[in-house]
């Protein structure tokens, strides 16, 4: 069975029996979604979560993977051993089995890989008795990784862009100040992360014939508190701001304003 991340551009081959959840930028695989809960300790617990990252600053793999793996250990009180070079699907990264203390009768394994300034976090864990079932079923799941230029079943709007999945439009004057022509505005607002929206929209905008004529990542040097794309199709230009919310029940809005040279 196929999924695809239409945010960040990636599809896996899971096994039929497999469910998925998703936690925002993170994906879940399991037998049970019981597994998914810090506390279960059940007889099926293994799982598989690939966290999305967008590498606005363009900080080295070996940064980001070091303060991961820092973390991650002393987290789990687990030791720190080396890791192995990896690469899966056109991508680069670094992979690495942590030992946890003789007690925890868990695996866990873990990996990075790197595609443009997209970052892929994998965590694998199971119970060590569960290894013969589990392991070979999401050592192929990850060996089928791969990235694609564009996602299926994706809406656009009149404006000819592409709207990401499960972002409802809003009113663009509830968030944006002095709009002195709101017909020249769309915007939109959903539950994922700023950087989810930058992999999807510069890897997107291409695939309609929009040019990006510059962009602005966030965070990055820029003063900006939001990333910002320019956009050009024919005479049409569009701005694009993706930007983080205030509002606690969503995480991210996008806002876009349409302009088009008068002959």
């Amino acid at each position: 069975m196929i999924f695809q991340n239409k945010f960040w551009g990636y599809e896996i081959d899971i096994p039929e029996n497999w469910i998925h959840k998703n936690f925002q930028d993170i994906d879940g695989f399991a037998l049970d979604p019981k597994a998914f809960h810090p506390d279960y300790e059940g007889k099926r617990l293994g799982q598989l979560l690939i966290r999305g990252e967008w590498n606005s600053k363009n900080r080295t793999l070996e940064d980001l993977w070091g303060q991961h793996f820092t973390k991650l250990s002393i987290m789990l009180g687990a030791k720190q051993i080396g890791s192995a070079p990896w690469q899966m699907g056109g991508a680069t990264g670094f992979e690495v089995e942590i030992l946890l203390p003789k007690r925890d009768k868990k695996r866990l394994w873990v990996g990075i890989l790197q595609h443009g300034r997209v970052i892929l976090h994998f965590m694998v864990m199971h119970w060590k008795e569960n290894r013969a079932n589990f392991e070979p079923q999401a050592t192929n799941t990850i060996s089928s990784l791969h990235f694609t230029k564009n996602v299926s079943e994706i809406t656009t709007n009149h404006f000819g862009l592409p709207i990401p999945p499960n972002y409802s439009p809003v009113n663009p004057v509830e968030f944006i100040e002095d709009i002195k022509n709101p017909d020249d505005w769309l915007a939109y607002q959903g539950d994922r992360s700023v950087g989810a929206l930058q992999s999807f929209y510069t890897r997107e905008v291409p695939n309609y014939e929009w040019e990006i004529l510059a962009y602005t990542p966030f965070p990055g040097p820029s003063q900006l508190n939001f990333s910002r794309l320019q956009l050009q199709k024919n005479d049409a230009t569009v701005t694009l701001g993706l930007m983080p919310a205030k509002d606690e029940n969503l995480t991210s809005r996008i806002a876009m304003k349409y302009q088009e040279e008068k002959q």
